[in-house]
């Protein structure tokens, strides 16, 4: 399992990094829509770190 949650952990942190440099890209702030996606990311990203490092304990 720690593999396959790892596995998701790399999509996501991709999906946001994609996310954030097209928004820095941009001369203007970025939609709401594409900050409130960032968020979400951030605390799906946040939720797979803690249960890995549960998962070590």
């Amino acid at each position: 399992m720690e593999q396959k949650l790892q596995s998701l952990l790399a999509r996501l942190k991709a999906e946001q990094r994609q996310l954030l440099y097209a928004a820095a890209e941009m001369a203007t702030m970025p939609s709401a829509s594409t900050l409130q996606m960032v968020a979400r990311l951030e605390l799906n990203i946040a939720a797979i770190e803690n249960t890995l490092a549960d998962d070590d304990r």
